[in-house]
This record gives structure tokens, sequence and C-alpha cells, in this order.
């Protein structure tokens, strides 16, 4: 009999990421055949589950009850499911169906943000080890100068650590565009801070091959059929521990 682990059970249904299914089991707000299980505990064909007393349906085995959705987050809106913070990312898109942030984008930062059921491909893409792409449009508060790109392509000292080479061309007088495969908390405000300037805006332009093309800011869409393809083959590799990323 196939069995899965409980918090993959949950995460798979989309009722949140596995991260957050552990700290619910946990919690003991999870119960596996009306019982409080421990964590690591499997779940087998006809095992009822329930958090909080509602039971938590099975996923597909094609996912097509599954959504992925690309949003073009504005300036303010927080990347939280908690209904009561005001701003919240769940009420700005205002899905019927019970949705969730991929990563997260800091409140004043702005640009594509991924939301979906999926709990599964939330882990297999907030992976640092899988250096998936993201690039990112700032700009700073003063004039840019050869050294400053240099500096910010062959890595920045902070949080005890030095940032993994990157891409980073001049867009303007005071922007530039920079690629990412790593998501340190406030990455780039940390680097652009270290080196003497303050990012007076930051907008994620793109995920891997996903981009804000055709989305005005406050916008959302469906991903297609060819990206998520592309989306499931970019992640079908992923192994490791799920990381939180916040690179801007």
């Amino acid at each position: 009999m196939e069995t899965k682990r409980l918090n993959k059970f949950i995460s798979d249904s989309g009722y949140c990421s596995r991260r957050e299914a552990d700290a619910l089991i946990d919690a003991g707000r999870v119960r596996l055949n009306g019982k409080i299980p421990e964590l690591g505990t499997r779940v087998a064909d006809g095992d009822e589950v329930s958090v909080d007393g509602k039971p938590v349906e099975r996923v597909k085995a094609d996912k097509s009850d599954r959504v992925y959705i690309a949003y073009h987050k504005p300036v303010g809106i927080t990347c939280t499911t908690e209904r009561n913070v005001k701003g919240n990312i769940i009420d700005a898109v205002g899905f019927q169906q019970r949705i969730f942030p991929i990563g997260r984008l800091d409140k004043p930062s702005e640009g594509l943000i991924l939301l979906t059921s999926d709990g599964d491909i939330v882990n297999k893409i907030l992976r640092a080890e899988n250096a998936h792409k993201k690039v990112y449009r700032v700009n700073v508060d003063k004039p840019i100068t050869a050294r400053f790109i240099q500096k910010m392509a062959s890595g920045v000292p902070i949080l005890n650590t030095v940032t993994k080479r990157c891409e980073v061309r001049q867009c303007g007088q005071r922007s530039f565009d920079i690629v990412l495969t790593q998501g340190l908390n406030r990455q780039i405000r940390r680097m652009c801070e270290h080196l003497g300037y303050e990012v007076t805006r930051l907008v994620r332009k793109q995920i891997m091959h996903l981009s804000l093309k055709g989305l005005a800011s406050g916008e959302w869409r469906h991903l297609s059929g060819t990206e998520l393809e592309k989306l499931h083959s970019a992640v079908a590799d992923s192994t490791k521990t799920a990381m939180q990323s916040g690179a801007e």
C-alpha cells in the first residue's frame, strides 16, 4: 500500500506549505483518524486527516485541481496568509480557493510573485540548492559607479557571509538589473546599504522563465499550460530542505 508523509499529504492538498504543516502537527491541531499524530507519521489510502476539525481533501493524482497564479504585487501589500494583517496578499488577490505565496517580497518591494494551492511545488521552488534565477530592477538614491557594479557582481559581505557572484547590469544613472540565484533576507537592500546606497524602488521582473509581461500592478493571471510544464520540469530534481526566499 502506498503511503505519504503527513506533512506532504497536507501540503499537497493545498492547505499550506510543508513547513507550515509541520508547525500545525507540532501544535496538535492535526488529527489522523481522530487521533493526534506524531511528526513523520505516514498517511495511507482510506486514512482521514483533519486540521482544527476540518477535513483535508486528497489531491488528485494529476494535480489538475491545483491553482498556479502569477501576481504583480504592488508596494504596500504584505506577503502573508494571515487575514488579520491589513493589506495581506490573499485579500489583495481575492481568489476564492485557498492559495498561498511562494516565497515573499517585502512590503516596500513590488513585482512578480507566484501563488498556488500546490504545497509540494512551494517547497521545491524555495530550495536554495536549486539556484533558480530571479531578476530584479533596482533604483538607488544616488548615481551608480563602475566600482558599485563590480562590487555587487563579485560578492558583498552581509549576514555573516559573502553573497554569490551574480550578473549586474547598469540601466540608468541610478538604476540597475541584478540576477540572483540565492535568497538571503533583504539581500539586495543589504548589499546596497553595505556599499553606501539606499534602494528607492525594487521590482522583481522575473522568476525562472516567468515574467511580469502583460501584468499591470495589482493584476494576476493563471499560468499557461506551457509555463506550468516548464515550471514542473525545472523543479523535478528538487531534493533538499526548503528555505524561505527574501532576496529583496
